[in-house]
């Protein structure tokens, strides 16, 4: 009695799991994240320059506690954006 093959669907599923992880990583890796408010998806770029919005500075500073999280930045570079970030913060 042989090993039972694995089906087409399966192989399938994985090739679409394995392009979902390169494009998560890719997206990572240039400093993107996507952001669902109100059931829309923005696009946001980690930026180094000018005043942002409320929520452009919490996308970033969700975005860089997710790359310390994944081990994508270490805990040197997160505290110097997050230091960047909080000079960045418009003060009324």
């Amino acid at each position: 009695m042989g090993a039972q093959r694995t089906s087409f669907e399966k192989l399938q599923r994985d090739r679409n799991k394995k392009a979902k992880q390169a494009v998560k990583r890719e997206r990572r890796q240039t400093g993107e994240t996507r952001i669902g408010a109100d059931g829309e998806e923005v696009v946001v770029e980690l930026t180094t320059e000018g005043e942002l919005s409320a929520p452009e500075l919490l996308a970033q500073i969700e975005l860089i506690h997710r790359q310390l999280d994944e081990k994508v930045i270490d805990f040197d570079e997160f505290e110097e954006r997050k230091a960047d970030l909080m000079a960045r913060l418009p003060i009324d």
